[in-house]
């Protein structure tokens, strides 16, 4: 899955959801879905005429500083005729309960025409999730049953609180097999605790489910609390090469642990061991390869891929994209396992006995023996990966299907359906990209369609399991290794893009997150994806983005960053001292003072941005805060000592002396408490060496703050509209001649 496909499709229509405006929430009469216009549109017929609309009943009054303001004081409860209601209304708890209970504003509204399509996909979901769902449960080291569990009580909860119409909620194979290692590793724990003898069957089941209910609980906390304090911007937070190192790494590991149940070799005596240990045992084992488990199960997976393969050459055959393919490969091995008496005569390991029933209310806890550090730290990386991922699919069938979701919503949705779950046996579920997938090509119409297939796990559950007494876990293996296999398949065209772009870090990223995964362990492939990103997001916004201009040869009033016009011939470089064209006073903020290559075209190769004399002129592009400002001093004493950012500290100065300074604060919008602490130092230190400081353009909010720090007693100057007017107040006071 390619986080940068889906977040380019899905980034203009999505995030208008209201994450970022509580207020919104307050001033929506009725949900937008049901045709209803928002608040501050008049709705009419075409034929209405402009003039009979009718006028709003209360007027806007101007601000202090511009713009407009209801007539209504702040605070002042009671309805208006902007549509805000009271919280004593009793449309107050409606509105709300639409906004943060999606069912029960879609659910009223529901037509009955869909009812058909929303039945249909429901159904063909439920093809693809009840075998993955037995099937993922292997990976968990838990009974088929809980798998089940997963894929029914989150997915009916997050039908009444999730925004997307198209994600389906249940077990996930990256999700799953991070669960299984948690288990796995707490059954050390246990393990040791009857050494030398081992513990009952019972007794190691109840273990599994407890530590799997456990991690379910945390995680659902976890993600809750991130919607509640409308953190839905962190999934992007972890880059697209650490992800897709990640899932590659993963997705590796769990087909070594899949190919040798399809071999039919058993399992390595050690109940805590690495993936590449797992791979090497598997290797010096091969001539205890089960012929006919490898056959039946080797088959499958040939004929899963051969069918996928059909699919995607036929996209127009409706008929043929509608084939459930993994159930279609259950239902043929199941019978051939009947037919041929695979487990009995020719000892391949079958599905067995396995007690359906519906789950039953317990309130998890973490049992004796487990290592609560190590349930807290797993619940934190499903989280960080489950939200990644479900977020994002979310994202990409809104947009394609022109609706909102909401990523914070979203995120409580997650967080209570895991939290729910969890009291009923599920182990961590988020949102699935091939089963989300499968019912946007069924065209579903609304969240009634999870509810559908959550309907189907519950007859399975009572009525299926027992029916596939026959059916070879080899074939289960096989299914698991067809879904991770469409994991990798992306892999490729990611290495090429990097490699043809020669994004040799990101490819390093890579490649070395997906060693990590397979030589170590999947938690260390997270870990280490998590913070490389992490510590890559604190090292770019710590460098501030500043820009060294100079003077344009063709035009005294034209200014471009050094770095990016064409670079001089050797021995070329005039010196411009101060001065500028009157002509310049008269430009506003878009004048050609803020002209650089990289918005209005390369410059010519004729044109030549050029320093002048004694003035550094610093372009500031972005607001300043306390990340991004304790390397400001250290980049203007760089272009001090050089005149260019591409200089090798190594070489000797080339600059004279700086006698003034120019700030363009065109991009610096807002500036911290902490930041603008480091300008003022910055400030003080330029006018304990007699170097005059000016700042141009500075916006209305940075200049209350300047007033307020009292800039301009430390030395700084900032009621310059332009560079030019700048350069002539320069060269006025400093009694300079203009350049001819």
């Amino acid at each position: 899955m390619s986080r940068r496909e889906n977040s380019a499709s899905s980034s203009i229509s999505v995030e208008r959801a209201g994450d970022s405006d509580r207020g919104r929430a307050d001033t929506t009469m009725h949900n937008s879905s049901e045709g209803t216009p928002l608040l501050g549109e008049r709705s009419s017929s075409p034929s209405t005429p402009e003039h009979l609309l009718p006028a709003p009943s209360q007027t806007p009054t101007p601000r202090r500083r511009g713009g407009y303001q209801s007539g209504r004081r702040r605070g002042q409860r009671g309805s208006t005729a902007l549509g805000r209601v009271s919280s004593f209304d009793p449309k107050w708890w409606v509105q709300r309960a639409r906004y943060y209970v999606p069912i029960t504003g879609w659910l009223p509204n529901y037509q009955a025409s869909n009812l058909v399509v929303d039945v249909k996909a429901g159904f063909m979901v439920a093809c693809l999730l009840i075998p993955q769902a037995l099937s993922y449960s292997s990976l968990t080291h838990l009974p088929p049953a809980y798998g089940l569990y997963t894929a029914l009580v989150p997915a009916l909860v997050y039908g009444m609180l999730g925004t997307s119409r198209h994600l389906s909620m249940g077990p996930e194979a990256l999700i799953s097999v991070l669960t299984g290692t948690l288990v796995k590793g707490q059954l050390k724990h246990l393990y040791g605790a009857y050494s030398p003898g081992m513990p009952p069957a019972d007794t190691v089941e109840h273990f599994s489910t407890a530590v799997a209910s456990a991690v379910a609980l945390l995680s659902g906390l976890f993600t809750f609390a991130l919607g509640m304090f409308r953190l839905g911007f962190l999934d992007s937070m972890i880059s697209e090469s650490s992800l897709r190192g990640f899932i590659s790494g993963t997705a590796i590991v769990i087909i070594i642990g899949q190919s040798r149940i399809m071999l039919g070799i058993a399992a390595a005596s050690s109940v805590h061991s690495t993936p590449w240990n797992d791979f090497k045992f598997m290797l010096s084992h091969l001539d205890q390869t089960h012929v006919m488990t490898a056959i039946v199960s080797l088959g499958a997976l040939l004929f899963l891929r051969l069918l996928r393969a059909v699919k995607s050459r036929f996209k127009a055959t409706t008929w043929l994209q509608q084939i459930p393919d993994t159930l279609v490969v259950i239902v043929l091995t199941t019978a051939l396992s009947w037919v041929a008496k695979l487990g009995e005569e020719h000892g391949v390991v079958i599905f067995g006995k396995v007690d359906g029933d519906l789950p039953h209310f317990r309130l998890p806890r973490v049992p004796t023996y487990a290592d609560t550090k190590d349930i807290v730290s797993s619940a934190i990386t499903i989280t960080m990966i489950g939200v990644v991922e479900s977020v994002i699919v979310a994202r990409e069938y809104a947009s394609r299907n022109h609706y909102a979701v909401s990523s914070n919503r979203e995120l409580v949705a997650l967080g209570v359906s895991n939290a729910v779950g969890s009291a009923f046996g599920a182990y961590p579920a988020f949102g699935s990209l091939s089963r989300s997938k499968l019912n946007d090509r069924a065209q579903a119409k609304s969240q009634l369609s999870g509810v559908v297939t959550a309907s189907l796990v519950v007859a399975s559950l009572l009525g299926l399991l027992p029916y596939l007494f026959h059916l070879p876990r080899g074939v289960l293996a096989a299914i698991i290794s067809d879904a991770v296999i469409s994991l990798l398949s992306a892999t490729p065209g990611a290495v090429a893009f990097l490699f043809k772009v020669q994004a040799w870090s990101d490819l390093f990223l890579l490649l070395f997150i997906c060693f990590c995964s397979v030589a170590a362990s999947v938690e260390t492939g997270i870990l280490l994806a998590v913070i490389i990103s992490l510590v890559m997001v604190i090292k770019r916004s710590n460098m501030p983005r500043i820009k060294l201009l100079g003077r344009s040869t063709e035009n005294d009033n034209d200014f471009y960053p050094i770095d990016g016009a064409p670079p001089a011939a050797p021995g070329t470089l005039r010196r411009l001292s101060f001065g500028s064209s009157s002509s310049n006073d008269s430009q506003d903020e878009s004048g050609p003072q803020s002209r650089d290559n990289s918005s209005s075209g390369s410059l010519s190769a004729d044109t030549q941005a050029q320093h002048i004399d004694g003035v550094l002129v610093v372009r500031i592009e972005e607001p300043l805060y306390f990340a991004n400002a304790g390397q400001l001093h250290a980049r203007l004493n760089r272009m001090e000592m050089y005149g260019d950012m591409r200089t090798h500290p190594s070489e000797a100065p080339r600059m004279n002396p700086t006698r003034a300074v120019v700030f363009d604060l065109v991009g610096m919008s807002d500036i911290d408490g902490s930041a603008l602490e480091i300008l003022l130092g910055i400030v003080h230190e330029y006018s304990r060496r007699e170097v005059r400081v000016l700042f141009v353009r500075v916006c209305q909010g940075v200049r209350l703050r300047f007033e307020q720090a009292q800039m301009g007693s430390a030395g700084g100057e900032y009621d310059f509209s332009d560079i030019g007017s700048a350069l002539l107040h320069l060269e006025q006071q400093l009694c300079i001649p203009s350049s001819s």
